[in-house]
């Protein structure tokens, strides 16, 4: 169980809190949807589980264990995909998987595995020896999950990782977070989009201004209605505002 108790977060005394007191209980091996609009603090939750921020008030527990010691002993077992792409654009493919494997202390013949098994699930085998700069957006997408799956972590959390792909990417992105879920990967999927939310996320938690407004399982937050019908009713405007 991944456990958010209470988080506080604001990054300058004269804005408003990123994060207002916000609580989740996320089950381990399972793809958590969060859903909310711009600036709404899905990206803030995520930078504190994986250790970029630290929480300002409340804690996160992994297993009941805090979240400093948890990672302190599994150093590889949360990994960020951004949304910005997180890549050396003059790099090849081959290169960036390398660096970022070699960044993670892995052994030489460890990397060489975890390089080639990265490689192969995002299905790059063709681009492997061209520069990231020359990929189109859907395959930089997807040398973004790739780098992030090079310490086979345990916990993925993925960051509007659709945004401005192609439908056929879009697709394929979606079914490779079905997969490494089925894997028992832990997955924390930020988006804006209800429809990736339905497609691919078990359970949602709905968040604007910086509070969660309501946590479950799909289909008992729906109760009948449409998710958009719910995220208007609780927030009071839609996300294709």
């Amino acid at each position: 169980m991944i456990r958010f108790d209470n988080l506080h977060y604001r990054y300058r005394d004269e804005t408003p809190p990123a994060l207002d007191g916000a609580s989740i209980d996320i089950a381990r091996g399972s793809i958590h949807g969060l859903l909310g609009p711009n600036g709404a603090g899905k990206t803030t939750l995520i930078s504190l589980l994986a250790g970029l921020l630290a929480p300002q008030e409340g804690r996160i527990t992994i297993d009941h264990a805090p979240l400093d010691g948890w990672r302190a002993a599994r150093p590889n077992a949360i990994a960020l995909v951004p949304q910005d792409y997180a890549f050396y654009p003059m790099l090849t493919v081959s290169e960036n998987l390398a660096f970022f494997a070699g960044v993670q202390g892995l052994p030489r013949q460890e990397q060489q595995r975890q390089c080639a098994r990265a490689l192969a699930f995002s299905r790059l085998e063709s681009v492997a020896s061209q520069r990231a700069e020359e990929l189109s957006g859907g395959l930089k997408r997807r040398l973004n999950l790739a780098i992030g799956l090079t310490g086979e972590p345990e916990i993925l959390l993925l960051d509007e990782p659709t945004v401005g792909v192609d439908p056929a990417s879009r697709r394929f992105l979606l079914e490779a977070v079905r997969q490494l879920a089925s894997s028992g990967c832990t997955v924390l999927y930020t988006s804006h989009y209800m429809e990736e939310i339905e497609a691919v996320c078990a359970d949602v938690s709905i968040i604007d201004h910086g509070k969660v407004l309501l946590s479950g399982p799909i289909e008992e937050v729906k109760r009948d209605r449409t998710l958009e019908q719910v995220f208007m009713e609780l927030t009071g405007h839609s996300l294709r505002d």
